[in-house]
């Protein structure tokens, strides 16, 4: 595994290889020894997540506040997604900057987001799979979230405006500005 840092403090895209034969490819997206000594610290995922979704969903941007923030492990392992990330961290160095990677299960690459930070997803392709594990438990009370439009932060999800596909909650998040 590769770690490579990212311009969010403590957000790094993380390579691995594929050994390829006849029959299909082995790879090894994680080892904990390998992940915990590159992160700098130790992180002990407690659930894996997992969405199916279709071209132009757009889910987030997310976060979890208080003591039921999370760091996530995030990968796409069916299509293609671009993965976006803000960190929101207002006593951070990098508070205010934004990640953007593209993520699919041909690219042997997945992306580290560490506590702090706002999430979320496009799926670029006909559908995707999109899995993640996280280091803490979901607290629905402690759910925060800024709108995927947000003035601000001018992301580009790479979605066509009239084929993106939002739910109503994630409509109705506040301004970055207003954390």
């Amino acid at each position: 595994m590769k770690f490579i840092k990212t311009d969010i403090d403590g957000c790094f895209l993380i390579t691995y290889e594929s050994f390829h034969d006849d029959r299909g490819f082995f790879s090894v997206p994680y080892n904990k020894e390998d992940f915990n000594q590159n992160v700098g610290y130790d992180v002990e995922f407690v659930q894996d997540n997992m969405s199916y979704s279709h071209y132009g969903t757009i889910r987030g941007l997310h976060f979890q506040k208080g003591e039921y923030e999370q760091a996530k492990l995030v990968t796409c392992t069916q299509g293609r997604v671009l993965d976006v990330v803000v960190d929101i961290r207002k006593d951070s160095s990098t508070y205010g900057e934004v990640v953007k990677v593209e993520l699919g299960w041909s690219l042997n690459r997945q992306l580290f987001v560490p506590r702090g930070c706002a999430h979320g997803f496009s799926v670029l392709s006909t559908n995707a799979i999109f899995q993640y594990k996280v280091d803490n438990q979901y607290n629905k009370e402690s759910e925060g979230g800024i709108v995927y439009n947000d003035e601000t932060l001018k992301i580009d999800w790479k979605i066509p405006e009239t084929q993106k596909r939002i739910s109503d909650k994630d409509l109705e998040l506040p301004s970055f500005i207003s954390l």
